[in-house]
């Protein structure tokens, strides 16, 4: 057997070897394929799905951002209770909630149904997101974390990759259709709880009389629901000034105000207010909100640009998105060698957060008729900038944090990464939306053809004759390259935020040693 790969300080699992760590790494990879997939398997099948069940434009918003959200209004909770109780039994929890999420998902008879089916999913994805990262670090030191984050960047690439590929076969596969998008996970999912039995041994420090902060994450959760609602129908079914956005805003504020108050006073406050004061950890925060508002809010329109703005076929679409989860992959796995290498981080922070802000500048610019090779050259960069930021950025904030705050720090960080992502995809998605709308009307009344013909709310485009197609399809694809302008914008306080981090040598340890400790190793 090898050496081991990794040291222990007394608080850490024991000793592993390179081999046990690649065993238990096997099962938590296979976690966040799973979770992965649910999100990219859908992405050029949804119009697809969207148009079968005859919802709107903005429905097609909200089947991505109901999983974002209960994602991201459960991710504190996850991570808080991993520091409390065993971490397998929690991610195992979290796959059989995916798994039911999966299942009603596949059975939504309309478009309502499917976006509540996808909430209840994102509560079994907002625990893969934030414990995959929970029992990596229980296991590995930040300096050796680096190596083993670029195998998570490679299934990443691979699940972001393969998921639009096979959403876009199942769905133009007849005897297949869309409701194995969902179905589809579910033996992965199965497979994944019994490579978790087998593989994976994490100690667990239990601590008695703990009390999860629910009021906390109840008054976060809701005070985010009601701002992304008032997002999602401000300017369309009500003005932005009018006692609705007064109400709904004025909610929101106050929601998440008390939100606050409750967590200063909480014994176990599911956003520790206490780390999130870090310099870093702050920073952090600040480039995760822009990462994710940019990275989904971006991204999870590309397979309606191509299918709707471009009129290419689900796998054709899926086909088209490769060179960014090629950029994710390379860039991922090349910064996390060189990053346990040198010990150093920052550098390659601020390279991706540069690179995805080139990159959405370049997105910017197309149209319905832009060169594919354009195209693809900036969701390459795209792809290298969330490859280089998305898994560092929890990795400086893990090395600043003792062990027993891992799983609150970690699920801290992918709380603001999801919160950013559902933010993003929910203004976007309305930006995109309402100029949609608008040139439809436009084009139609110039063609002399009735608004009503075409400029409804049904994503069916194929129903539509063939003069109003065209029109549609072109406000599509001239009004996607203004959202990822937007992305852009968005992501240069990423940059900013990155610029702004202290510059630290990586720990070897898994957790922080105080002075005058010493360094026992476990067997």
């Amino acid at each position: 057997m090898s050496a081991p790969a990794t040291t222990s300080t007394g608080t850490g699992p024991g000793a592993m070897s390179h081999r046990q760590v690649m065993e238990a790494l096997s099962g938590l990879l296979l976690v966040l394929f799973v979770a992965m997939l649910s999100g990219t398997v859908v992405s050029t099948a949804l119009p697809q799905i969207i148009g079968a069940l005859e919802g709107s434009q903005t429905q097609y918003t909200w089947v991505v951002t109901a999983t974002l959200l209960t994602a991201t209004a459960t991710t504190p909770i996850w991570g808080k209770l991993a520091d409390l109780f065993n971490k397998k039994t929690l991610v195992q929890v979290a796959i059989v909630l995916f798994i039911l999420g999966s299942i009603v998902s596949g059975f939504a008879q309309s478009a309502g149904q499917l976006i509540a089916a996808r909430a209840f999913q994102g509560i079994g994805v907002g625990g893969l997101q934030a414990l995959v990262q929970v029992v990596i670090a229980a296991m590995i030191p930040p300096r050796e974390r680096g190596r083993y984050n670029g195998y998570l960047g490679g299934v990443m690439a691979v699940a972001t990759v393969g998921g639009p590929l096979l959403g876009g076969l199942i769905v133009d596969t007849s005897w297949l259709g869309w409701r194995w998008c969902f179905f589809i996970g579910v033996p992965v999912a199965v497979i994944a709880l019994f490579v978790l039995q087998a593989t994976l041994k994490v100690q667990t420090a239990r601590r008695q009389d703990v009390r999860i902060d629910y009021l906390g994450a109840s008054l976060i959760a809701a005070g985010v629901s009601v701002l992304l609602i008032w997002i999602s129908f401000v300017d369309s079914s009500f003005a932005w000034l009018s006692w609705e956005t007064f109400a709904m805003v004025g909610g929101s504020i106050a929601l998440l105000g008390a939100a606050v108050a409750v967590e200063a006073r909480a014994a176990e406050p599911v956003v520790p207010l206490g780390i999130v004061k870090q310099r870093t950890t702050a920073l952090a925060i600040l480039a995760s909100l822009a990462v994710g508002m940019a990275m989904f809010g971006g991204a999870v329109f590309l397979g309606q640009y191509f299918q709707i703005g471009r009129g290419y076929t689900p796998t054709e679409a899926g086909l088209l998105t490769i060179p960014m989860m090629a950029g994710v992959l390379g860039s991922s796995i090349i910064a996390g060698r060189l990053i346990t290498r040198t010990g150093n981080v920052k550098p390659y922070i601020v390279t991706g957060a540069v690179a995805l802000v080139i990159g959405f500048l370049a997105l910017g610019q197309i149209d319905h008729d832009t060169s594919l090779v354009l195209v693809g050259a900036a969701m390459l960069l795209v792809g290298v900038g969330v490859g280089m930021t998305m898994q560092n950025l929890v990795l400086a904030v893990q090395n600043t944090v003792p062990l027993k705050d891992i799983g609150a720090a970690s699920s801290t960080v992918a709380f603001f990464r999801s919160l950013g992502g559902t933010i993003g995809v929910s203004v976007l998605g309305a930006v995109l939306a309402r100029r949609v709308e608008d040139a439809i009307t436009r084009d139609l009344t110039a063609a002399g053809i009735p608004a009503t013909g075409g400029g409804g709310g049904s994503l069916n485009i194929a129903a539509l004759p063939d003069a109003v197609q065209h029109i549609v399809r072109a406000a599509y694809g001239d009004a996607t390259g203004h959202i990822f302008l937007i992305s852009a914008g968005i992501a240069v306080v990423g940059v900013i935020a990155a610029l702004l981090l202290k510059p630290v040598k990586l720990r070897s340890s898994l957790d922080l040693v105080e002075p005058g400790q010493e360094t026992k190793p476990v067997a």
